[in-house]
């Protein structure tokens, strides 16, 4: 009002009250001030009311609507506050310029900081052997453990992608290599591993890992003992002396 009340002394002076009151109107516009607006110009039509200048006009708004107080703002601010995306840090921040000036202290202070902090740090909070007492222990605290736990999952995300890196020691993803121990080229293919180089391995979950068969190489075994060779897993993609499970010996019958 202080602005539209403004710009009619500056630029509305000539103008005869039933335009300044026009003008104002046109500025009214929203939700409950729409349907008050026309309610008015309803009353003004039929003659039940009277606004014969802009002050007349802006008393009626005053007294419908009133004038916000800039505690009232600081309340309702400090109302709908959350912490959301932000550290709790830049929440503290947030917070204490708007608690400035609410009126707000004390425990009714603490309890509307305690609502915008997010769950998780808020339950943390509950929790504790011996609860802060002021709003500066409260806010100390939630800033710490924020930090701890943002640092938690920074440092997971870390270890993560190193357990995922070749020469670590987790499960490789199906269809990829890796570089495994003594330097073997390992891959996944359909649940099991397959490497190149002897020696004896396994993963994690117990699929077992062998020497990677070269398909040009020619099979030595081929021929041996009339139509039978020594495939003691009773796999293919490496001859007898390689195979893995030398302590389970049994002869398959070629296809």
């Amino acid at each position: 009002m202080n602005a539209a009340r403004l710009y009619i002394r500056m630029k509305m002076t000539e103008e005869v009250a039933a335009t300044q009151v026009a003008w104002v109107l046109l500025y009214v516009q929203g939700g409950i001030a729409e349907a008050w607006k026309d309610n008015l110009l309803d009353e003004l039509a039929k003659g039940e009311s009277k606004v014969e200048s802009a002050e007349q006009l802006f008393a009626k708004i005053r007294n419908n609507f009133g004038e916000t107080s800039e505690e009232e703002k600081k309340i309702e601010q400090l109302r709908t506050i959350k912490q959301g995306g932000r550290t709790c840090n830049e929440y503290v921040q947030k917070f204490k310029k708007v608690a400035r000036g609410s009126g707000y202290e004390g425990r009714s202070l603490i309890e509307e900081f305690k609502r915008g902090l997010n769950g998780a740090i808020r339950r943390k909070l509950a929790e504790a052997e011996e609860l802060p007492t002021t709003i500066g222990e409260w806010q100390e605290r939630a800033v710490r453990l924020d930090r701890n736990q943002r640092q938690s999952r920074a440092e997971e995300r870390v270890l993560g992608r190193n357990m995922a890196c070749p020469g670590g020691n987790a499960q490789p993803r199906e269809g990829r290599s890796y570089r495994g121990r003594g330097g073997q080229i390992m891959w996944r293919t359909g649940g099991e591993h397959r490497g190149g180089g002897g020696g004896n391995t396994s993963n994690r979950g117990g699929a077992q890992m062998g020497p990677r068969r070269d398909p040009n190489a020619m099979d030595v075994n081929r021929g041996r003992e009339g139509d039978r060779t020594y495939y003691v897993c009773g796999k293919w993609g490496h001859i007898a002396k390689n195979c893995w499970e030398r302590h389970r010996r049994r002869v398959v019958e070629m296809p």
